[in-house]
């Protein structure tokens, strides 16, 4: 099976990619580097044409109020040329709960992938990951100052990339579910409780306050980050961490 994987050479997509051909599959990397601009357009028509499944791992450059128009461009530049090229199915990457956090401008935007690319003319899949572990250095970093981390007690479900890109690519491999399929780290803690656990395994001084108040993930009301029915990854944070 052909597959393009738009974004391919990213922290999933390479992974994807990998996977996939070592399936047996023809998975091909493009992002920018390789000459595919999915906002211009540029190389868009090549890069899918020929391919049976589409798999798009780009994402906004900004986690902002700009963030909805670059995936409506993308995906609309995208959908056009799958369709021109007689792909049969297209795969993108989402977020847990990302329908019940529309006080965030990015879940917005990713809830408005996923309506586009259900809206439009190609059986589709939508893959929604809990938070990557390897996102918590940013979640750290966000917040810190000086001998001091604020976090809110949020509950979080983090997933191992790799076991996300081993999802995606078994999806994209797979007949499309023309619906979401959700998948999960096998822990729950809450944010502030990880960031302790993060900056202790590190050999990391700074003390981590509990603040309802700090950070991206404060407006998250709830478990809108968990999910108790997802398909669980096998990767525990502790041995991931290690």
């Amino acid at each position: 099976m052909k597959i393009a994987v738009i974004g391919g050479t990213g922290l999933i997509g390479s992974q994807v990619v990998k996977n996939l051909n070592a399936a047996g599959h023809d998975a091909v990397p493009h992002s920018q580097s390789t000459g595919v601009d999915v906002i211009s357009g540029v190389g868009v028509d090549e890069a899918v044409a020929g391919a049976d499944v589409v798999v798009n791992l780009t994402n906004s450059p900004t986690f902002d109020e700009a963030s909805p128009a670059f995936f409506q461009t993308s995906m609309d530049q995208l959908l056009a040329s799958a369709k021109k090229g007689g792909v049969g199915h297209f795969v993108i990457l989402s977020i847990v709960g990302a329908d019940q956090v529309p006080e965030l401008d990015y879940y917005r935007a990713k809830v408005l992938q996923e309506r586009i690319l259900a809206a439009g003319p190609i059986p589709y899949s939508i893959v929604r990951a809990t938070q990557f572990m390897e996102f918590m250095d940013a979640v750290l970093a966000w917040t810190a100052d000086g001998d001091t981390v604020r976090l809110p007690a949020t509950p979080i479900q983090p997933i191992a990339s790799k076991d996300v890109a081993k999802a995606v690519a078994e999806v994209a491999a797979g007949n499309p579910l023309n619906g979401i399929r959700n998948i999960a780290g096998p822990e729950v803690f809450s944010l502030d409780e990880l960031g302790r656990i993060t900056l202790s395994r590190k050999g990391d001084k700074r003390e981590v306050v509990t603040d309802p108040t700090a950070g991206m993930f404060a407006v998250i009301k709830g478990d809108a980050l968990t999910d108790k029915d997802a398909h669980l990854a096998p990767t525990l944070y502790a041995d991931w961490i290690s």
